[in-house]
């Protein structure tokens, strides 16, 4: 499977990075691979998915998050986190303040989906 990819829901094309079950390396890679794909695309056009669930968390691991979603800026419209287990709140504010976005987080990904298509 095909960690970053689009999708479609209610018609709407949105980027899925599909963090689910996670290793901390894995998340590196995947973190590593999502900004190629997304430089491809329109300025302020990406809705983003990024779905954490069940993942393993290191601050090392989440730098590559952190550096991923600062370089996305420019060209994501709306972003959304599905977060199942806690990931510490100073990862979080560190994400949302080097990356200068607000990325509401949900419990499910279809609660995520529905909001990016609002």
């Amino acid at each position: 499977m095909d960690r970053v990819r689009f999708i479609k829901h209610k018609e709407q094309r949105i980027l899925l990075v599909d963090f689910t079950d996670c290793s901390p390396g894995e998340l590196s890679e995947i973190a590593d691979t999502a900004p190629g794909t997304i430089a491809q695309e329109p300025m302020g056009t990406v809705l983003l998915l990024a779905d954490f669930s069940h993942s393993q968390f290191t601050r090392e691991a989440f730098e590559h998050v952190k550096v991923g979603a600062a370089l996305n800026r420019p060209r994501v419209k709306r972003s959304a986190w599905v977060l199942t287990e806690n990931l510490p709140k100073a990862l979080q504010d560190s994400v949302r303040s080097f990356s200068a976005r607000e990325i509401p987080i949900f419990s499910t990904r279809e609660e995520a989906l529905e909001y990016l298509v609002s």
